[in-house]
């Protein structure tokens, strides 16, 4: 770094270089794309959670003012809507997929479910013309509940006779079932893990596109992974070739994994785009997002926990059945199963472990990853055991947490649900945030409380999570039905200023800051100099996209690779015009250096020298300076850390205020501290909201109860307290970086530790157990129960 310059490589805190056109209004979301000739979308969705459909009168619809075109089902036989992850059942038996068309045939299984799409040349129009579309309905019973699902009296599918997709397990149950005989004492819990609704800021939009000439098709969507909806949406719903199909994913407000999935909109406008030969625009409304967006977590659980005479853990087992919604979304049969049982060791050494998953249908929305993707699922369950287990057996929080931690130095550390980690250290993250959390002085605040007629409660969570789904081929044995590598391409231009295309997407995570710091840092050039360009499958290489906080640790990572790979040319090059040989060449601080004299050639000199190649070793290299490189890990990465929440409950009427909340994670390698710190805030104000707030509900017909804002409570700034956030590092061991990933951490760690927080809180009124969202109806209940 020359003198006196700013550092912008790997630790410092760069301001987010995209923050400024988002904040000045020129952000390039979908809904802000115009196409010359566009026409604009209506689809007209069921009003019921299950029935049959006798048939549909479009007659009217298709007569009315500016309408161009309508169309069902009938009109539009293509593929099946797939699901990207094969869970085969425990006795071998083949994942029960049934059929989803993009617009209902014969049923509509879900409100919400799509039965139309009416194009006119404004939206007005279509939404006028759609109130003629005549249904004739035939209801159905709707089975909502996931305990009437099992029964299978009601069949939301009624071709594979049950409403099971898959009945997977993992682990020996025998031997856990030995172990539990033994057991000095055993923890047992019933828990619900409550169905959430994403609301990122932005509804979701799709803009169809078709080029007659050229016979090319263009979405551009909201999406985490346009190369992945391009493979779903060309080769298995259109059978469009992927070189005629663009998929542009522009700026994204927001994801957290709702994203991610390939919907049936993006379908439908891409394929009617091609009937009509106009470009058609589908913004969803925020009342259709609730209906329609896929829904996260919905798990009821049963789990137990064994533990001899000193509080060691010695085994646990887990019946837990997973709410699928009406179909299988993307990745929705991963996410209880291997995203979420194969994390049921959490940072504890628990010798055997039994899990089995039952994923079911029912007459509800598609249930999908959602923040965390099964990893929040787990630390939830799991800690609210262990909190548990600590209250039946008298034994203090900390101490049960620090009998059973994995050692600092047994890592590599095999657990008994398949996942090996490679690095941690728990008991530094939870000393860390005894510290930070000012423990200490708890007793003498929650007197203070008392005095003030308020309880006030202390909750523990120490959590691990699985980042940067990996390697492929483990995956694909898995079930996985695409790789799970990532890919950039670094190119160097003339002048020595590089543009970087990266397979992962950015919407909300500071690619374009963090990425630009990973290239200044390794090629020590301006971060000014730097872009990054996502998003579009027509610029670039294919790439698996953004989930899992995979960017980083996997996307990163190809960036280095490929850096790597300029790194090594450049040197080439300049050992030719130095005269001297390639490993002399040393590269540091932006310039190449003949080792032990002072002849030297600065980067951009290189990159000049590469494109005009007038003194250049054409015998080995060819001119230009553009590399590739794709990166597929060798396994998961392994955030982990301890969240401390800090309540005060008022039990006259059961409102929760958190006080005091401390995160220390350990993410590995820190690139952008700041980043990180406002990965974590979201991350727990997400988590404080599924606690205290979130909770999607359903009638016993299936309709929607918590359809808006209304109904649906998000966390606003009073429901939150200044967070105290902190890092430890221990370095992945199987990346260059050490990085390990933090978009999720705040997500998984901070559900258990506000319902600990709670409980403990009320622990002297007898209270044991709070179900989320903790709202205040929902504490003064448990508090009156215990009563009685």
């Amino acid at each position: 770094m020359p003198d006196g310059a700013t550092n912008t490589g790997i630790g410092a805190s760069v301001k987010r270089v995209e923050d400024k056109r988002f904040l000045t209004g020129k952000g390039n979301y979908v809904d802000d794309i115009n196409r010359p000739g566009q026409t604009y979308a209506y689809i007209l969705r069921s009003p019921h959670a299950h029935a049959k459909i006798n048939s549909i009168d479009t007659s009217a619809a298709k007569s009315a003012s500016g309408v161009v075109a309508v169309f069902t089902g009938e009109d539009m036989q293509v593929g099946s809507i797939p699901c990207g992850w094969q869970v085969d059942s425990a006795d071998g038996t083949p994942m029960r997929e049934p059929g989803h068309p993009a617009l209902a045939q014969g049923k509509v299984r879900y409100v919400g479910d799509q039965v139309a799409i009416v194009i006119a040349d404004t939206l007005d129009q279509a939404k006028d013309a759609a109130e003629k579309i005549n249904v004739d309905y035939t209801p159905l019973k709707a089975v909502v509940d996931l305990r009437d699902a099992l029964a299978d009296t009601t069949l939301v599918h009624d071709e594979i006779e049950t409403n099971i997709s898959y009945d997977w397990a993992i682990g020996d149950k025998a031997e856990v079932d030995a172990v539990f005989d033994g057991a000095a004492h055993v923890t047992k819990m019933d828990i619900v893990n409550n169905r959430l609704i994403p609301n990122a800021m932005e509804p979701r939009a799709a803009i169809g596109d078709f080029d007659r000439a050229s016979g090319e098709y263009t979405l551009y969507t909201t999406t985490q992974n346009p190369h992945v909806i391009r493979l779903l949406m060309g080769a298995f719903v259109l059978s469009i070739p992927e070189h005629k199909l663009r998929v542009v994913a522009p700026d994204v407000g927001g994801g957290f994994g709702s994203k991610i999935f390939h919907y049936a909109e993006e379908a439908i406008t891409t394929w009617a785009a091609g009937q009509i030969a106009r470009p058609i625009k589908w913004t969803a409304e925020r009342s259709e997002s609730f209906i329609t967006d896929a829904h996260g977590r919905d798990h009821l659980s049963h789990a137990e926990l064994a533990l001899d005479a000193n509080g060691k853990f010695l085994g646990l087992r887990v019946e837990t059945a997973a709410n699928m919604g009406a179909y299988l979304s993307t990745f929705a049969s991963a996410v209880p199963t291997y995203l979420h049982a194969t994390l049921l060791a959490g940072v504890y050494t628990t010798p055997v472990i039994y899990c089995n998953i039952k994923a079911v249908f029912t007459n509800t929305v598609p249930v999908d990853a959602y923040r965390g993707a099964g990893r929040p699922e787990a630390s939830y369950l799991l800690e609210r055991l262990v909190d548990r287990a600590a209250r039946e057996t008298g034994l203090d929080q900390v101490d049960i947490r620090r009998r059973n931690f994995i050692p600092s130095d047994a890592f590599p550390y095999q657990t008994p649900v398949a996942l090996a980690y490679d690095s941690g250290d728990y008991e530094a993250t939870l000393s860390s945030a005894l510290k930070l959390a000012e423990v200490d002085g708890f007793a003498a605040r929650k007197a203070e409380a008392a005095g003030r007629g308020k309880k006030r409660g202390l909750g523990y969570s120490t959590y691990i999570e699985a980042c940067g789904v990996a390697p492929s081929a483990v995956a694909g044995a898995l079930g996985a039905r695409a790789g799970l590598y990532e890919s950039a391409e670094v190119r160097v231009h003339p002048t020595g200023s590089v543009t970087v295309f990266t397979g992962s997407h950015s919407h909300g995570q500071g690619h374009e800051t963090t990425f630009a710091q990973l290239v200044s840092d390794q090629l020590g050039i301006p971060i000014e100099n730097v872009d990054i360009s996502h998003g579009d499958t027509g610029k670039v290489q294919f790439g698996m996209g953004t989930y899992g906080s995979r960017s980083l640790a996997v996307g990163g990572e190809a960036i280095v690779k490929a850096t790597d790979k300029i790194i090594s040319k450049a040197k080439k090059i300049a050992a030719h015009v130095l005269e001297a040989s390639a490993e002399d060449i040393e590269f540091a601080g932006g310039n190449f250096t003949v080792a032990g004299t002072d002849r030297s050639m600065a980067f951009g000199e290189v990159a000049l020298t590469a494109y005009v190649p007038h003194n250049f070793p054409h015998e080995e290299l060819e001119p230009g300076l553009d590399e590739t490189a794709f990166y597929d890990p060798a396994n998961f990465t392994f955030p982990g850390g301890c969240h401390i929440c800090e309540v005060e409950v008022d039990p006259d009427t059961g409102t929760v205020e958190v006080v005091s909340f401390t995160a220390v994670d350990d993410v590995g390698r820190v690139i952008n501290p700041m980043i990180v710190e406002g990965q974590v805030h979201g991350g727990v104000a997400q988590g404080i909201g599924q606690a205290l707030l979130e909770g999607c509900s359903y009638d016993e017909d299936g309709q929607l109860l918590t359809g808006s804002f209304m109904d649906y409570a998000m966390p606003r700034a009073h429901n939150l307290p200044s967070f105290k956030v902190a890092t430890e590092e221990t370095l992945c061991a199987h990346n260059s970086l050490g990085v390990k990933g933090c978009g999720e951490v705040g997500a998984i760690g901070s559900p258990p530790a506000v319902i600990n927080a709670v409980v403990d809180a009320l622990a002297d009124m007898g209270v044991t157990d709070v179900a989320m969202p903790a709202t205040p109806q929902t504490v003064w209940r448990a508090i009156q129960t215990a009563k009685s």
